[in-house]
């Protein structure tokens, strides 16, 4: 994006993120070998750290949360099979309809909580019953944090809520954990405790952890073996990629507790907006990485407002009625004041 100011301050996405000094090294010393063979121990080791992490058999190193995703999609349903999942679920919104596509795969929308929590109920309202007429539902699939309602936190507690959904009708839980370190942060729980109750896990290095690339699938070890075979038939399949997952293992490492800065910088970020004239956000939706929000007034639907902030070198992207900003690893926290003050200067005109 062209922009004549010599401070440019990248609040589009936390993906924006490069990898540190420290992860370049790792790449350069990473030892390396055919992972499709099984033979890349930078690798395996990051699999099995990440498992274990999570509380979970196996893992499978993959190059996308959306590939993450599809693949657990494609192992737990066939098709004409059903998931139930957001209305504004990443994979339903932002995934280009791979499960349909590929799958042959239906995906049942349901309306989450005014806090963007899921709401049990509506899951299992959403199940459909055992009759000829109706697609077999095969998964509850949720994410966190909650990227549309505002990088919101699911707790263990609707977790829990959802796992006994699940069991009630015979079905799998999927959590779409691209941010899952977030929610833990942000709540002061350990990951595992967050995903306890899912039968399969993905969730992404190269968001607010700062690894260039790559996303990781957990669960059983049976889920895992047939993941790895369906990641190989979608072209998923690396070979000497220890150079990736060194990094991906030093962010697992060392950048999830240091999250809580980028919370910080948020909330920040949030308190200056909300007392800008002619701006609106939900505070109690600030609690991780991302702030929403929107001009009151109709001169400024949120395309234009967002395309002046970009010109004025706060890059943001509009969603729907929304701009969103993403703090980050890479936006030092006395750009937050900056971001501020060129925002009011655009909405004052």
């Amino acid at each position: 994006m062209a922009c004549e100011h010599p401070i440019i301050i990248d609040l589009r996405s936390d993906t924006v993120t490069r990898p540190t000094e420290a992860m370049r090294q790792a790449m350069a010393e990473a030892e390396v070998g055919d992972d499709v063979a099984g033979d890349d121990p930078t690798v395996n080791a990051l699999e099995s750290a990440s498992a274990e992490r999570l509380g979970k058999e196996a893992g499978l190193f993959v190059p996308s949360g959306t590939m993450g995703n599809l693949i657990a999609a494609l192992v737990h349903c066939r098709p004409g099979n059903a998931i139930i999942m957001d209305q504004h679920a990443h994979t339903r919104v932002h995934e280009v309809g791979g499960v349909a596509a590929l799958g042959g795969i239906i995906i049942d929308p349901v309306i989450a909580a005014p806090d963007g929590q899921p709401m049990p109920e509506a899951f299992e309202a959403a199940v459909h019953p055992a009759d000829i007429h109706h697609p077999i539902t095969r998964a509850l699939w949720v994410e966190n944090t909650n990227n549309r309602a505002g990088g919101t936190v699911v707790t263990p507690e609707t977790m829990a809520a959802i796992r006994e959904v699940a069991d009630r009708h015979g079905l799998v839980v999927h959590v779409d954990g691209a941010r899952l370190f977030n929610s833990a942060v942000a709540q002061g729980v350990d990951a595992a405790d967050l995903v306890r109750d899912a039968d399969t896990v993905m969730f992404c290095f190269s968001k607010g952890l700062c690894a260039p690339v790559g996303s990781m699938l957990v669960g059983s070890e049976a889920f895992i073996a047939r993941a790895r075979r369906t990641r190989k038939m979608l072209g998923g399949g690396m070979r000497q990629v220890g150079v990736l997952a060194a990094p991906a293992l030093l962010a697992l490492e060392t950048m999830v507790d240091r999250l809580a800065e980028d919370h910080a910088k948020a909330a920040a970020l949030a308190r200056g907006i909300e007392s800008i004239d002619g701006l609106e956000l939900a505070m109690h939706a600030v609690q991780t990485n991302m702030v929403y929000f929107r001009s009151t007034s109709p001169q400024w639907p949120s395309t234009k407002l967002a395309a002046a902030l970009c010109d004025a070198g706060v890059l943001c992207f509009d969603v729907q009625a929304d701009v969103r900003l993403v703090c980050h690893h890479d936006v030092p926290s006395e750009h937050i004041p900056l971001a501020i003050e060129r925002i009011a200067e655009v909405v004052a005109g």
